[in-house]
């Protein structure tokens, strides 16, 4: 079991009269590798620079090892930053920019060699200590980067989104690397994103974020499968999120039908929301369906299609590897596995009915195009 390596207490950060944090508490594990995830302006990017000295909250603590830091300034921590401008020196060949650090701090010559040569071989960079800066790709500049970061040998590393810039399949290779460089390395790597895909694949604990305060947090399956609320369910993967009540414990009812779940612990006929995941609609027959709709729009997506289907006026989406046309009327059916209890909160009813789904999608369509521009 790993040690506790960074503990937040109560942090809250104000400016210009506004809330950016509102009492954050968390904990961070010696060798974990944890993500802040959450939409711009959720209070990511403020935490962890105040992890790292480059921000003072307004108040709370920040313990390293048990002991209160907060008037530590960032190059006396044992942390460091790896920004999303890589922040390189263009006129240093790549050896002499990952061994800056090393010479400012005066290190012996051979161990300044022994060092960075071992982070050479470390980021996949071997052979390329004498290229120039602007010689390298953008994957390539983020490895030396990555290098410079690590050669001091911190405790920490913090990275603020260091793949924005890197292009779709770049990005799926650095995800990889970075997970293998962490594990290779044995540091604690505390990182920052806004992408689900991206956090679900490399964390071993997920923070999700909102409004400046931590939604949930859990390994990435039990964000996924048991998400606490409505924002969770509609940030982490694409959710169908409906009003129900809890009859009693294994029993949920809504559009006027009871299911078998695998929730308990709710009030007798408490109000709450249900999400079913797309992926884990069954379509059958309608007449042996417990529901049955009619398909309003289909969109193939390349392993699948993604169906909406309009059951008593509210729009699910549905993904399934088979065609189902528009206009058709279809059933499903629904396990006790497939069926998600949450309890209300102050975002339920704000997501999950996909009527607005056509004008979503053009939108992230033009977004998509918009990047490559």
């Amino acid at each position: 079991m790993s040690k506790e390596l960074i503990r937040l207490q109560d942090l809250v950060m104000e400016f210009d009269g506004e809330r950016i944090l509102d009492g954050i508490n968390l904990y961070i594990k010696d060798h974990e590798f944890l993500t802040l995830l959450g939409p711009s302006g959720c209070g990511k990017t403020t935490t962890l620079r105040i992890i790292g000295g480059f921000l003072t909250a307004t108040s709370g603590s920040v313990l390293f090892d048990g002991q209160c830091i907060n008037d530590v300034p960032p190059y006396k921590r044992q942390i460091n930053t790896v920004f999303q401008r890589y922040a390189l020196f263009p006129h240093l060949d790549v050896y002499e920019n990952i061994a800056f650090g090393l010479r400012v701090a005066k290190l012996p010559k051979q161990e300044i060699h022994d060092r960075v040569y071992e982070m050479l071989a470390i980021v996949g960079l071997k052979g390329y200590e004498n290229r120039r800066i602007d010689s390298l790709s953008g994957g390539q500049q983020q490895r030396v980067a990555i290098a410079r970061a690590l050669v001091n040998q911190p405790k920490v590393l913090l990275l603020d989104e260091p793949l924005g810039a890197l292009d779709l399949r770049l990005r799926k290779d650095m995800q990889n690397e970075l997970k293998r460089i962490q594990q290779a390395m044995g540091i604690t790597f505390v990182y920052v994103t806004h992408d689900q895909e991206e956090a679900l694949s490399m964390s071993d604990t997920v923070v999700v974020m909102d409004k400046g305060r931590i939604q949930q947090i859990g390994k990435p399956e039990d964000i996924y499968n048991e998400p606490k609320n409505a924002f969770v369910a509609d940030f982490i993967g694409e959710s169908n999120i409906l009003d129900g009540v809890m009859l009693s414990d294994y029993k949920v009812r809504f559009f006027g039908r009871t299911f078998d779940c695998v929730d308990k612990g709710f009030e007798p006929n408490e109000a709450v929301d249900v999400v079913i995941r797309p992926e884990d609609i069954d379509i059958v027959p309608k007449e042996q369906g417990h529901l049955v709709g009619t398909v309003t729009s289909v969109t193939f997506k390349g392993l699948n299609y993604d169906i909406i289907v309009e059951f008593r006026g509210f729009k699910w989406l549905i993904q399934t590897t088979d065609f189902h046309g528009v206009g058709e009327t279809i059933g499903i059916l629904l396990n006790p596995e497939d069926i998600h209890i949450m309890r209300k909160s102050e975002y339920s009813g704000m997501f999950g009915d996909y009527s607005s789904y056509s004008a979503e999608y053009d939108e992230l369509t033009e977004d998509a195009a918009n990047e490559e521009e």
